[in-house]
C-alpha cells in the first residue's frame, strides 16, 4: 500500500535539513550553495539568517598559547521562486557561498611581537636586537663598498703598491666572509641581502607591533534559475542558470611564523564575475520523494590586488585572478511513514584544485626559496554529507535532528584556516504560523577534526586539537501551492 503524506503535511515535517543552520568548514566553504528553495512547490519565499561561532584554539611551535583565533561571523541567504505552470518555474537565489574570518591574537609566532624579536628570529639568534642588525648590515655593506674601490684601484695600481692593496682587499674579504658565515663573497653577498629584507621586515614589526594576523574574504552570490518539468506526471525537472558572484578580501600575515613575509598586507578589489549552474531532479509526491543533483561551474575573478612587502621594501598594485571552484550538490528525501521524513545531503568540492596567488608575494617566495608559492592551498578536495529526521508534531509543529560530517581540505591544513573537517549534530524546529508562513529555527555542534598548520613552504607552524563550534539559525519562509 502506498503512503498518502500530501505536500502540504510533508512539509511541515522537512526541517531536519534545516537551511537555517547550514554551514561547511573545508577550504573557503560557507553556505554549502544550497538550491532546495527553488525545488519547492507552488510560490515559495524564504529568508535565513545564520550566525557561525567557531572556537579555533592551539599552540605554535615553540609552544605558546594560541586563542582561539577564529571569528564568529554571520550571513544571509535568500530565495523566491515560482511555477508559472505546471511545466516552467523560475526563481531567484541569494547566498554568501565562500569567505573566512580569522584574527590571530595573544603572546605567539602568529602576532608581532616588535623588531627585535623579529631580527632575532630572522636571523635565527645570530642578532640580539634591530640596531645591531643595522649596524652590522652597514660594516657589511661599507666593507662591499671597500673592495669595489680597492678593485678599481688595483686595475692602474703601480707594482710595488700592488700587493699592499691586495692584502687590505684579502683582510676585508675574509671579514666580510667572518661575519657573514659564507665560504665566497657571492654567498656573503646573498647574505647580506636576506639581513637586508630581515632588517625591513622588523622595522615594519616594530610599527605593528601586538597586531596578529588576519583574513576575512567575503563573497556574494546571486542565482537565477529556470526549470522545466517533463515526462507523463512531471516527475522529471531539468533547470539552470547563470549565477553572479562578488569577491573581495583582505589578508595581514605577522608574526615570525611568518619568516621574512611577516608584515604582508594585501587587499583585493571587489570583482564580479558570472558562472553557471545546471541540475536534474525526480519528485514521486506520493511517498514525498524528492532527489535533486546540482552542478555549479568555476568562477574566475580578475582584478586587480594591492601588497605591501616589508622584506623587500615594495608595495604594488597589480593584476591578479582567482578561480573560485566548481561544487557538485545531491538533495535528497523521502517519507519514512505518513508524519517521517527522511532527508539526505552530499557536497563535493575540488579544493585541491585551487589556490590564491597574489604576484607579489610569490615573487618574494621565490627569491625566499627559488619557487613562487601561492599564499593559500588545499592538499585534497572536500567530501560533506549529513542524514537527518523530521518529525511531524501536529498540523503546525515538527522537529528534526541531523548529524554530518566534512573531510576537510587536507591535514596538515593552511595556518589561515587550521581546521580538519568536522561531525555535527543538529536540532531544528518547524512552527506554522499560518497555512502559508512558516518559521523555522535550529542549531548544530559542531566538533572539529585536529590540525596541524602548516605555511605554503610546507613548514609547520602550529598544531590545533580540541576545538569545536556552533551554529544557529532562524528561517522565515512563504509558500503558496
Amino acid at each position: 500500500m502506498s503512503l498518502q503524506f500530501g505536500y502540504k503535511a510533508l512539509t511541515v515535517a522537512v526541517v531536519s535539513g534545516l537551511a537555517a543552520t547550514t554551514a561547511q568548514a573545508a577550504g573557503l566553504d560557507r553556505s554549502g550553495q544550497d538550491i532546495t528553495a527553488f525545488l519547492q512547490n507552488g510560490t515559495y519565499a524564504e529568508a535565513v539568517y545564520t550566525y557561525i561561532d567557531a572556537d579555533v584554539k592551539g599552540k605554535d611551535t615553540v609552544g605558546n598559547a594560541v586563542p582561539d583565533m577564529a571569528n564568529s561571523y554571520d550571513f544571509f541567504r535568500y530565495g523566491v521562486k515560482t511555477d508559472i505552470n505546471d511545466t516552467f518555474s523560475v526563481g531567484v537565489l541569494y547566498d554568501e557561498p565562500f569567505g573566512a574570518s580569522v584574527q590571530y591574537k595573544g603572546v605567539n609566532n602568529f602576532v608581532s611581537q616588535g623588531g627585535d624579536n623579529t631580527i632575532t628570529s630572522l636571523t635565527n639568534g645570530r642578532m640580539p636586537d634591530l640596531a645591531t642588525a643595522q649596524n652590522s648590515l652597514l660594516r657589511l655593506n661599507a666593507g662591499f663598498q671597500g673592495l669595489a674601490n680597492i678593485n678599481q684601484m688595483l686595475q692602474d695600481a703601480d707594482p710595488a703598491f700592488a700587493g699592499f692593496l691586495q692584502a687590505q682587499k684579502d683582510e676585508i674579504e675574509q671579514r666580510i666572509l667572518t661575519a657573514t658565515g659564507t665560504n665566497n663573497l657571492q654567498e656573503a653577498q646573498a647574505a647580506a641581502t636576506r639581513l637586508g629584507a630581515a632588517i625591513n621586515a622588523s622595522k615594519t614589526a616594530e610599527i605593528q607591533k601586538d597586531e596578529g594576523t588576519s583574513v576575512d574574504i567575503r563573497t556574494n552570490n546571486i542565482t537565477m534559475l529556470v526549470g522545466a518539468k517533463f515526462g507523463a506526471n512531471k516527475n522529471f525537472q531539468i533547470y539552470g542558470g547563470p549565477a553572479a558572484q562578488r569577491l573581495n578580501g583582505e589578508v595581514k600575515l605577522r608574526g615570525t611564523a611568518y619568516n621574512a613575509m611577516t608584515g604582508y598586507d594585501a587587499r583585493i578589489a571587489t570583482d564580479t564575475a558570472v558562472g553557471w549552474v545546471a541540475g536534474a531532479a525526480f519528485y514521486k509526491p506520493e511517498i514525498a520523494l524528492k532527489a535533486a543533483l546540482t552542478y555549479r561551474s568555476e568562477i574566475e575573478h580578475n582584478s586587480t590586488i594591492a601588497e605591501a612587502v616589508p622584506a623587500l621594501a615594495t608595495s604594488t598594485n597589480r593584476d591578479f585572478s582567482v578561480s573560485l571552484p566548481s561544487s557538485w550538490n545531491l538533495d535528497f528525501q523521502t517519507g519514512v511513514n505518513p508524519t517521517t521524513l527522511l532527508t539526505a545531503k552530499v557536497r563535493y568540492v575540488p579544493w585541491s584544485d585551487f589556490d590564491i596567488r597574489p604576484p607579489s608575494y610569490g615573487a618574494a617566495t621565490q627569491r625566499a626559496t627559488g619557487t613562487a608559492l601561492p599564499i593559500v592551498s588545499y592538499a585534497k578536495d572536500q567530501w560533506s554529507a549529513e542524514l537527518g529526521l523530521g518529525k511531524k508534531l501536529s498540523d503546525r509543529l515538527a522537529v528534526s535532528g541531523s548529524v554530518g560530517y566534512d573531510s576537510g581540505a587536507g591535514n596538515p591544513a593552511t595556518s589561515l584556516g587550521p581546521i580538519k573537517g568536522y561531525y555535527s549534530v543538529g536540532l531544528g524546529a518547524k512552527y506554522n504560523i499560518t497555512p502559508e508562513w512558516s518559521l523555522s529555527a535550529g542549531g548544530k555542534y559542531l566538533k572539529f577534526g585536529d590540525a596541524e598548520a602548516q605555511l605554503p613552504t610546507k613548514a609547520i607552524v602550529g598544531k590545533f586539537e580540541d576545538n569545536d563550534g556552533y551554529i544557529v539559525g532562524v528561517k522565515l519562509a512563504y509558500q503558496s501551492k
